[in-house]
């Protein structure tokens, strides 16, 4: 599957930072973390989603950027942010950088037009159904488990490969199962779950929710 992203390199002093992120971010996503951390996606915003995982897994050394915060609040949404301030970004980038998320506001401010690339995905191995209900379940390594951050209104997913590929198969339900919720759920509702860390020690950073709620809405309009 092919995806028009744009790459960025941005040097802050002596170390330089490659930045993916999509070429025309769908303007049907939308996060924030109030009370718990829940985003919304309609199908267009559900795929950059799989394909960001995707970018996630396979490119170790870069931050892939999903801009949201300046999408419109989802129509019919009660819960919400009482601020624009309270709207998020995501970034997902690999344990392995160690990229201090306090450097982020500087990076974003300095990504520019980017250079124009395709970026061809295979399709995901999604695994077995076990590994679809309960992702990274029997692993012990704290290293394989998402950790979430949050800094300067952007969420950060951060993970090994196979964190990444693992929690694919949940993130590709997006597309996939809310399809087919749509077609024949009379509430037309699908939605996921991530966690960060094992079910009993939760891996977040600073004031982050432990979960990550997203729920598929396609079509949804602005309030």
């Amino acid at each position: 599957m092919k995806h028009s992203m744009r790459i960025h390199r941005v040097r802050l002093g002596a170390d330089e930072y490659r930045v993916l992120r999509p070429d025309r971010p769908a303007h049907g996503g939308y996060l924030h973390d109030r009370w718990s951390a829940d985003m919304y996606v309609d199908r267009e915003a559900a795929q950059q989603l799989v394909a960001a995982w995707g970018l996630a897994a396979r490119s170790p050394r870069s931050l892939v950027y999903v801009p949201m915060r300046q999408n419109p609040v989802p129509q019919g949404l009660s819960e919400a942010p009482v601020h624009p301030a309270a709207a998020l970004d995501l970034v997902l980038v690999h344990h392995r950088l160690q990229f201090p998320t306090s450097r982020w506001k500087a990076v974003r401010a300095r990504l520019g037009a980017g250079q124009l690339h395709t970026a061809k995905l295979p399709e995901p191995d999604f695994g077995d159904e076990a590994a679809r209900l309960h992702p990274l379940h029997g692993t012990d390594a704290s290293r394989d488990h998402l950790l979430f951050d949050r800094a300067a209104d952007t969420l950060f997913v951060i993970g090994s490969t196979t964190a990444f590929r693992t929690t694919a198969a949940t993130v590709h339900d997006l597309v996939a199962g809310g399809t087919a919720s749509l077609r024949d759920a009379e509430d037309h509702h699908f939605c996921i779950e991530l966690s960060s860390g094992p079910w009993h020690r939760p891996r977040a950073r600073g004031p982050v929710s432990a979960n990550l709620h997203i729920q598929y809405r396609a079509g949804q309009a602005a309030a």
